[in-house]
């Protein structure tokens, strides 16, 4: 037997693990997260991509007086969605998220990065 690694199988393995990797992302993007505030007086839908695909306030909490308050929950369900959505994403990677392949390096939660802008650095 020679030293010399199985470069065919090497690039074989590589591919499947791209592969697994890509498949992973998309179950990622496609789950559905809620989060919510103010025990659930605010809900926020948001895909495991991090697009926003809902926000419902109950009209209970919609006092005109008290919007700084309103605004405070909308912003804390948002950022309880996007910690979800994270994890959802953590969850999909699995055991390739251990290789440094999510994020940056090929997808990941990159799409989440927009979110900090809105969010602030706490998603």
């Amino acid at each position: 037997m020679s030293d010399v690694p199985d470069l065919e199988g090497l690039l074989e393995q590589a591919m499947q693990m791209q592969q697994q990797l890509m498949a992973a992302q998309d179950r990622a993007r496609a789950a559905e997260v809620q989060g919510q505030a103010g025990g659930g007086a605010v809900k926020v839908t948001m895909t495991g991509g991090g697009e926003v695909t809902r926000v419902r306030i109950d009209p209970a909490v919609v006092d005109p007086a008290e919007v700084d308050l309103l605004e405070v929950l909308v912003l804390a369900a948002l950022h309880d969605a996007a910690a979800k959505a994270q994890a959802v994403q953590s969850e999909a990677m699995g055991p390739l998220a251990g290789l440094g392949l999510g994020e940056g390096g090929g997808g990941g939660l990159g799409e989440l990065g927009g979110l900090g802008g809105l969010l602030g650095d706490a998603t």
